[in-house]
């Protein structure tokens, strides 16, 4: 029926009032996008080399149906990359083939421009799941909250691959084990050998140290410029801007940098761009002169973000072949959200990256409808995110609980992160003495019965915010009592291989664990000594 009666061609400037007129009757008066409002903003995307807009068009009436663009200059390095957005019909004229019609007009311009091209598909509905999918595109990853419409609205993210954009891909890529499910996921799902290789022992960047702040200027333009050329060879962070765009565009896309300065030496620098209207930052570029800036950099950014600029969403790609990087945005509570293989050009390969997200609000993501190919990219994410959520609340009970006593804020976020939420009915065992369970258990919520023997006889209760077998946790040792719900239970539990593997890439958090074991092993054998002493007296008195 579309093609009979829809044409679809490129617009021209007679067609941006008409256009216009699609936007406002799908979106109604408040559009994220007030680009797509504006007739001179319009206008410059119709005429824009980086942008392709194409229009549907009823062959008998004229009208203008509907709208789509390719967007070619999201990757820096001429990567070849576009992003197929903002498809929108009429509501008058839906469910008669348009958006399909106006995605293969899209894909028949651009196919050999192009290596990699995107499209962030909505998931309030399932409508621009199913075109993308029909027509080639393939889920890769999942955007909690990133878009803010009539409220915060998720989106997946979807990848097709055109020439050699595939087989220019640098193989073995190393992940941290938190991006692995994801990229394991992708691979498969695109039909490639799963070559990924889990990194668990590269250390992340040093914790923060202090540096002096400032924005760039144009008198410190030509001076980060300089420090920049000679401190990309391993880039680490890859985004749709660099440096050398030049000034003009760059804050023409509302994009700048924090300068790190050490005794006014310029040593490190953040590239960001803010979008006021989506109360989003997507940061494209890390450079250091050594490593000590790198914590500083992404800290001092999120504090701006978080108490400045009321900003909601931040968004970063990093390489991934850099997993000391991907370790470190991971300890700032980044979180694996998309995994493309081949997205970006470095020297003579293209490189898959990981797109990490982090929420400046509580995770809420709404009613999702997703297509059955997209649950395993997607379900992965939400467990992510569902398990960040609670890690403040888990890091809050952690500070009381002895063993964990002393560690800082960032340690013990840090933790929190390795725990897994249980939940126990009245009766239930959280569990038994004798077994090889070794978890350790912080108590989030009610009251867990502490019983020795068989039948349990119970010699004490432990309530919220207090730690149940910490000595399985550490030695791996069956438990020495059993653990009973007295009521409804949860906790947090941390396992003994989950604990091991932390301390290998984070000594400094082993110190402080162990050194409270060891002191409170120490009170538990005074107190011993104590109690024996008191007792042969007693039986030397009488």
């Amino acid at each position: 029926m579309a093609e009979a009666r829809f044409q679809t061609r490129e617009a021209v400037e007679a067609d941006v009032d008409q256009i216009r007129d699609v936007y406002i009757a799908t979106y109604g008066a408040d559009y994220a996008y007030p680009q797509y409002y504006d007739p001179d903003l319009l206008k410059r995307l119709v005429y824009s080399d980086d942008t392709i807009v194409l229009v549907a068009e009823d062959s008998t009436s004229g009208q203008i149906v509907g709208a789509a663009s390719v967007i070619l200059d999201i990757g820096a390095y001429g990567d070849l990359v576009g992003e197929f957005g903002r498809l929108v019909v009429h509501p008058d004229a839906r469910r008669q083939g348009i958006g399909a019609l106006l995605m293969e007009a899209r894909l028949s311009r651009v196919q050999d421009r192009l290596h990699v091209g995107l499209v962030e598909a909505r998931v309030s509905h399932p409508y621009s799941q199913r075109i993308a999918s029909a027509h080639g595109f393939l889920p890769v990853g999942f955007f909690p909250q990133k878009l803010l419409l009539t409220g915060r609205e998720s989106v997946g993210l979807w990848a097709q691959y055109f020439g050699e954009g595939l087989s220019l891909r640098k193989n073995h890529p190393r992940v941290v084990s938190e991006a692995y499910p994801l990229a394991a996921s992708v691979l498969e799902n695109i039909c490639l050998a799963s070559d990924v290789i889990v990194d668990e022992d590269s250390a992340p960047y040093p914790p923060i140290s202090e540096f002096a702040i400032d924005e760039l200027t144009t008198d410190g333009y030509s001076a980060l410029l300089r420090f920049e050329r000679g401190r990309v060879r391993h880039r680490e962070v890859f985004g749709s801007l660099r440096l050398h765009y030049g000034l003009f565009k760059m804050r023409a896309k509302h994009s700048n940098y924090l300068l790190a300065r050490d005794a006014g030496r310029l040593v490190g620098a953040i590239g960001f761009t803010i979008d006021n209207n989506e109360k989003a930052v997507q940061i494209f570029e890390l450079i250091s002169v050594g490593e000590p800036p790198i914590r500083f950099l992404i800290h001092e950014l999120e504090r701006r973000c978080r108490e400045e600029w009321d900003i909601a969403y931040l968004e970063i790609g990093v390489s991934g072949h850099a997993p000391r990087m991907q370790r470190t945005l991971v300890e700032h509570g980044f979180i694996p959200s998309a995994y493309i293989p081949a997205l970006v050009f470095h020297d003579v390969e293209r490189l898959d990256v990981i797109k990490m997200a982090k929420l400046l609000v509580p995770f809420d993501p709404g009613d999702l409808h997703f297509v059955d190919e997209a649950l395993p990219i997607v379900e992965p994410v939400i467990a992510e995110f569902n398990s960040r959520n609670l890690a403040p609340r888990i890091a809050a009970s952690l500070e009381e609980a002895t063993i964990f006593a002393d560690l800082t804020d960032e340690q013990r976020t840090r933790l929190a992160t390795e725990c897994t939420v249980c939940r126990f009915a009245p009766g239930q065992t959280v569990f038994a003495e004798g077994s090889r369970e070794a978890h350790a258990h912080v108590v989030l919520r009610g009251d867990v019965v502490v019983a020795v023997g068989d039948p349990p006889s119970p010699v004490g209760t432990v309530g919220s915010r207090q730690c149940l077998g910490e000595i399985s946790l550490i030695s791996a040792l069956p438990h020495s009592a059993t653990a009973i719900a007295k009521n409804e239970v949860e906790t947090a539990s941390l396992s003994h291989e989950g604990l091991h593997a932390l301390v290998r890439k984070r000594p400094d958090i082993g110190v402080v664990i162990y050194r409270n074991l060891a002191r409170d092993l120490g009170k538990k054998l005074q107190q011993s000594d104590h109690r024996l002493a008191e007792l042969a007296r007693h039986n030397g008195n009488s």
